[in-house]
């Protein structure tokens, strides 16, 4: 019996590609329930549908699969800021977009929290090894410092902010607030993921923000 041909070379990639998305999105929603340390391979291979020697095939080991989805994770937070078009808003609308965007992405992103949080009880070792995620963050920072020199520049917006460090109280004031709003509510009595205190939370973030960086 003739031997069926095999596949073109774009067909193998592309099958290849497919396979590696299916096994980062089962890793992702894995990591993200169960952390690095309780994460298992076995359950991301059934999540993924494949069997576990691919998913080794593909990323090694589990660490190495760990920093694949965070890099894949960055990747995708940057990929929708881009989108915004920042740099052809005027500089306080560009940095509100920017506190709206981050707040929304958080909502609508948990598994990127609790990620997160997952690679600093790791002391962040998988992205300290990745170039890539330092390549995907310094676009970002370059635009902001760029909408920040433009309202320098026109009065707007008083001088002498650090991008990183502006960028770190945007992404810090809904990352603290969300990943602690079970204990923060329980504290205070108060529902903090309620429609209503949602909406309070955005507008003081807004004007915390652009009080700060306003001339």
């Amino acid at each position: 019996m003739p031997r069926a041909p095999a596949p073109p070379p774009e067909e193998k990639l592309r099958d290849a590609d497919r396979s590696q998305a299916v096994i980062l999105a089962a890793a992702r929603d894995e990591f993200a329930e169960s952390g690095l340390g309780g994460a298992r391979m076995d359950r991301i291979a059934e999540r993924a549908g494949l069997n576990k020697r691919l998913i080794y095939y593909y990323f090694e080991d589990k660490e190495k699969l760990f920093q694949a989805v965070l890099e894949q994770t960055y990747l995708h937070i940057r990929e929708e800021e881009r989108k915004l078009n920042l740099l052809a808003l005027a500089p306080a609308d560009a940095v509100r977009r920017l506190i709206e965007f981050t707040w929304q992405y958080y909502l609508d992103h948990p598994e990127f929290l609790t990620l997160l949080n997952s690679a600093n009880l790791h002391r962040a070792r998988h992205l300290e090894g990745s170039d890539r995620v330092r390549e995907m963050n310094s676009p970002l920072i370059a635009t902001l410092g760029e909408i920040l020199e433009r309202g320098r520049k026109d009065g707007s917006f008083r001088g002498g902010i650090d991008p990183v460090q502006l960028y770190v109280s945007i992404a810090g004031l809904s990352y603290f607030y969300l990943s602690n709003s079970h204990t923060l509510s329980a504290i205070f009595g108060r529902d903090l993921l309620a429609p209503k205190a949602r909406s309070e939370r955005l507008s003081h973030m807004v004007e915390l923000v652009l009080g700060y960086v306003l001339r």
